[in-house]
């Protein structure tokens, strides 16, 4: 593989203009695709298998025309001090806005009278209007959210508080601040890395061309491939990290290259030829981790990790491609004169040990220590991770200032916080003899599991089928109300074997649960999948055994930890108000699977990028020590410049309204921490230390199994090395051989 990089890099180093052509078509044609697309509707949200998805999915069966996923909102009317909802001042301004809200848009599919629906508090001083629209929440007009939100002005005008709940409000999060600081503190730390202005522009322009096509190819399928308004802020988020990454160590090894003297040509085909092999493997494992979200068998999973996944692809190619040929374009620019006098001085035998060097002989002579206060250290932080609790966002996470936080909050006042998440149980009674008994009986029983409230059943026209809305006590997301819907799934089944109807409980609160149960049972096969295949690919890499089991080993303390203090800040709300956690709650359901396949595919990056010049130097002659010093000399400060840089472009998003943006922006800062700082750099140096040459290991019979992709570089070198000789004897003909390679 080394071989046929190095050829690469110095085909488009010779063909830079080319090259550089056909990224710049292919991000306008990216381009031109997004802006033609049509607008993309939200993602179908479906988790087959499930009870809840079963439940839905007869519903659109059986209540043809009920609009089951579209999109609902509730107007909350709170009167003044003193006052009532239906005196009759403010229950005309109530009544006028059900009118209003009839008449504004051809996407309302039906509006509830407060006053026909029982919607008003016993004490009289709460209602709420209930929308329901056509279309899911994407797919509303600007013109329907409008008339949604101005349709209670008039009535704050007389005096009484209203706000405005429901997904339909849900828009597609903004976080265009978030990647201007990710690039800005990106482009600070390219700066200090590389003492040069246009080595460090070079990996963020290569990065955003590569984000921008990936990000652009999205958008223009979106509506195509039902792709959700996340999946382009997870791919933006994964492909500006590793986009940034990959482009660092090739101009970092480019330039170390030129140091020794080398041409600029040689010295991109060497720069990719060695640091590209890493990128590519590098690669493989974040792939294989976003790739793996499909053995979930959750479609919007599926679809976000392929999407990210491809942008990551895109990043690879970019980097093998289109950064050599900006070499070309840079020309001896790419060394500053600071760091050109700094390299050749790092160079020289006497040369002043760097950061990397210190520290990597340090950790020689105290592994063991290094390793305990490590280990200890990511143990202790892991410990809230015991206490994890499961769920998926509401109303009542959202900021305290917005209208959808205020009227979940005016609803739990006035009516009791299971008004907030209705639970809809659906009755088949297609196999009862006596359907309307059958319904009933479905009714008391849930009414005696202590409810607050069960709305009578609703027969479709067929009458074979029924929906009885029950209001739990406590919140959507408390312990409480998901053991409501456990023993109302319980009770269904005496019911069945009494009365022969089938009884099934969906709802967003019952989808949340049943969404929550999924993602816990994928999680090892999950984990068993991404770690063996990495396994395995960084076994093929690094040519041992205890390596890549130390790799994964490392990511998992790392990402335990990660999920330890995530579980702090926002279950148990420490120091929550520097990330501007307002509501504490269960972590989201989906965010610890994709931790773990997004971490791990970044976590086994570093340990790529660093073990890979160690494996370099030790299979080039040098004790295992040493191997590490090297490793640590050349390797270190340019992994703690990428880790700092994926650190900010993550952090980015913390700043993000939504709280699911928010808590994954933190989780991956976070988790790149531990796993950069305090595994790959004190951990792993440790554990070689203590296994010395066994850590290289590997049974002979295995060798011989396994195909020798050349990572480090070995036949490349040779083939370096012995191809100048033959040039010394064959004249022009040998130094043409040697340029064609």
């Amino acid at each position: 593989m080394a071989t046929f990089l190095y050829k690469l890099g110095r085909l488009t180093f010779r063909r830079r203009r080319y090259v550089a052509l056909i990224w710049v078509a292919l991000l306008a044609l990216a381009g031109f695709g997004a802006a033609s697309a049509s607008t993309a509707a939200s993602s179908s949200f479906s988790i087959p298998g499930t009870e809840a998805q079963r439940a839905f999915d007869l519903l659109e069966q059986r209540f043809p025309g009920s609009n089951a996923d579209g999109a609902t909102a509730r107007v909350v009317f709170k009167a003044p001090e003193g006052e009532k909802v239906n005196d009759a001042e403010n229950k005309g301004e109530i009544t006028g806005i059900v009118k209003e809200l009839q008449s504004g848009s051809d996407q309302v599919a039906g509006v509830a009278d407060p006053f026909e629906a029982q919607a008003v508090s016993e004490d009289g001083s709460t209602a709420y209007i209930s929308v329901s629209y056509k279309v899911n929440s994407m797919e509303l007009t600007d013109e329907t959210r409008d008339s949604l939100e101005g349709a209670g002005k008039d009535a704050q005008s007389s005096g009484m508080k209203v706000e405005i709940g429901g997904d339909a409000l849900q828009v597609m999060p903004h976080t265009g601040t978030a990647e201007i600081i990710g690039v800005a503190i990106a482009a600070v730390v390219l700066v200090i890395t590389f003492g040069s202005l246009i080595a460090a522009g070079l990996p963020l322009v290569t990065a955003l061309v590569g984000v921008g096509i990936g990000v652009s190819t999205i958008t223009a399928l979106a509506s195509v491939m039902d792709l959700g308004s996340t999946t382009s802020i997870l791919a933006m988020m994964i492909g500006l990290a590793v986009g940034i990454d990959y482009a660092l160590f090739i101009v970092s090894r480019y330039r170390a290259e030129l140091a020794e003297g080398r041409e600029r040509e040689e010295a991109a085909g060497r720069a990719v030829g060695t640091a590209g092999s890493a990128v590519v493997f590098a690669g493989l494992t974040v792939v294989i981790a976003l790739a793996g979200l499909a053995v979930v068998n959750i479609p919007m999973l599926t679809k976000m990790g392929l999407a990210a996944a491809g942008t990551v692809s895109i990043a690879v190619l970019i980097a093998l491609t289109l950064v050599p040929a900006a070499l070309g374009f840079a020309g001896k620019r790419i060394m500053g004169r600071k760091a050109r006098k700094a390299a050749e001085a790092e160079n020289r035998p006497e040369a002043k040990p760097n950061m990397g060097t210190r520290w990597a002989r340090f950790v020689l002579r105290k592994p063991v220590w290094v390793m305990l206060v490590g280990v200890l250290g990511l143990g202790i932080v892991a410990v809230p991770a015991a206490s994890l609790e499961m769920g998926l966002p509401d109303d009542g996470a959202q900021p305290k200032s917005t209208t959808q936080r205020q009227a979940y909050d005016t609803l739990s006042d006035g009516f009791g916080p299971g008004f907030n998440g209705p639970l809809l149980v659906v009755v088949d009674a297609t196999n009862s003899s006596d359907p309307k008994a059958a319904a009933d009986q479905v009714a008391k029983k849930v009414e005696s599991l202590g409810v607050a409230a069960v709305v009578p059943p609703a027969f479709n026209k067929a009458g074979d089928a029924a929906t009885i809305t029950v209001i739990p006590k406590d919140r959507p997301s408390s312990h409480a109300t998901e053991e409501v819907v456990h023993d109302i799934r319980d009770a269904g089944k005496d019911i069945k074997a009494d009365t022969g109807a089938e009884v099934l409980v969906t709802g967003a609160t019952a989808m949340n649960i049943d969404f929550s149960q999924k993602m816990n049972d994928a999680l090892l096969p999950y984990l068993a999948l991404v770690v063996g295949l990495a396994f395995l690919l960084l076994m093929l890499v690094f040519r041992s055994i205890l390596v890549p089991l130390k790799a994964a080993l490392g990511f998992l303390l790392s990402v335990v930890a990660a999920l330890g203090a995530v579980v702090a800040v926002f279950q148990w709300g420490w120091l929550g108000s520097l990330f501007g956690v307002e509501q504490t709650g269960p972590i989201m359901s989906m965010m610890p699977i994709f931790m773990v396949g997004v971490v791990f595919g970044l976590a086994m990056d570093y340990e790529v990028f660093l073990v890979t010049r160690m494996r370099e130097a030790y299979v080039h002659g040098e004790s295992p020590g040493q191997a590490i010093v090297t490793g640590f000399k050349h390797g270190a400060r340019v992994v703690t410049a990428a880790a700092v840089i994926m650190m900010a472009v993550f952090a980015g998003f913390i700043g993000s309204s939504e709280q699911m943006i928010k808590m994954i922006g933190f989780s991956l800062a976070i988790a790149v921490l531990f796993d950069a700082f305090v595994v790959r750099m004190a951990i792993v140096p440790a554990v070689l230390a203590l296994l010395g040459r066994k850590a290289w290991w590997l049974p002979r019979w295995l060798d011989r199994a396994l195909p020798n992709v050349d990572v480090e570089g070995e036949k490349l070198q040779k083939q370096l090395t012995d191809e100048p000789a033959d040039a010394e004897g064959g004249g022009d003909g040998g130094e043409r051989e040697l340029v064609r390679v």
